[in-house]
């Protein structure tokens, strides 16, 4: 009766972790991948959980960003020198503009935001076009534009004495 019955065979690591690595790869379930080998689910699922708890090597990291390459092989400038130092003692015209850096913001000052503003609300001008040209959202622009009209303008005022009013004040 003992020759009836197929030995027992005992399989490595080595075996197991190729099989797992070939089941990743083909587009078959657990139980299909084993019947199609014909080896036992069970220990291949007892081998897939031992994997599975090896702790993972980190992903690696791509070179590239979503938007495209990462540095422009024929080397145009993406942005506009503006932050560039002119040789002329006169200041370019427009606010100067620096160029965003990755993960941080650009801060601009109550005028450069005011010229852009005045830039945008002239007369024919696109708003695109506009933000497009400082480098900025379409969408920071008109949320500037919602801001510059809910803060109040003040003004100053000065108190003078009208002439005669100490006279009207004593009956």
């Amino acid at each position: 009766m003992a020759d009836d019955r197929a030995p027992r065979t005992r399989y490595g690591e080595a075996f197991w972790r190729a099989h797992h690595e070939a089941w990743k790869r083909s587009d078959l379930n657990q139980r299909e991948y084993c019947e199609a080998q014909a080896i036992p689910l069970k220990a291949f699922g007892n081998w897939r959980a031992k994997f599975k708890a090896e702790p993972q090597p980190e992903p690696r990291k791509l070179l590239y960003r979503r938007g495209g390459l990462s540095h422009s092989l024929n080397h145009t400038p993406s942005h506009t020198l503006s932050h560039v130092t002119y040789p002329s003692s006169e200041p370019p015209p427009g606010p100067i503009v620096p160029p965003a850096r990755v993960g941080h913001r650009r801060r601009f000052s109550e005028t450069d935001r005011r010229h852009i503003l005045t830039e945008a609300a002239a007369p024919g001008a696109s708003i695109s076009e506009v933000a497009r040209r400082y480098g900025l959202a379409r969408r920071v622009l008109c949320r500037w534009r919602q801001e510059a009209a809910a803060t109040p303008d003040f003004v100053d005022v000065a108190m003078v004495d009208a002439p005669g009013a100490d006279e009207k004040a004593t009956p």
